[in-house]
């Protein structure tokens, strides 16, 4: 099986020892991206609808880069730091999986890196 990292330089980088994304044969492993713009290098937290579009906006640019979009995903992951938050982000997820939405969790947790809302990790296969 083969194994290949995955960078766009449109998405952030990562900000410890691990890659954008790694493919292994026909699936891609999108490591959990949040709401960084990668212009600015400013966080997006003001409101959850815009951190949860930056955040879906950075899985697509990573996506595009192994020449898959969202129609490819296969999984995902979405932790929130509070679950009050959602219906929103659920909103803006669903806006990105018109039909045959892929399988998916959402957690709870207690802490995400540099505070943020809202991460998304997902899987996809080609």
């Amino acid at each position: 099986m083969t194994r290949e990292i995955i960078y766009s330089p449109q998405a952030p980088e990562p900000i410890g020892p691990y890659s954008q994304a790694v493919q292994a044969g026909n699936l891609l492993f999108i490591s959990g991206q949040i709401a960084l713009d990668k212009p600015s290098g400013q966080l997006v937290t003001s409101d959850i609808v815009s951190e949860t579009k930056l955040v879906m906006y950075n899985l697509e640019q990573i996506l595009k880069a192994a020449g898959l979009d969202f129609s490819n995903v296969v999984k995902s992951t979405i932790f929130l730091k509070d679950m009050n938050a959602f219906p929103k982000v659920n909103e803006v997820y669903g806006s990105y999986f018109k039909t045959a939405p892929p399988a998916r969790e959402t957690v709870e947790v207690s802490r995400l890196p540099k505070d943020v809302n809202v991460e998304i990790s997902c899987i996809a296969v080609k």
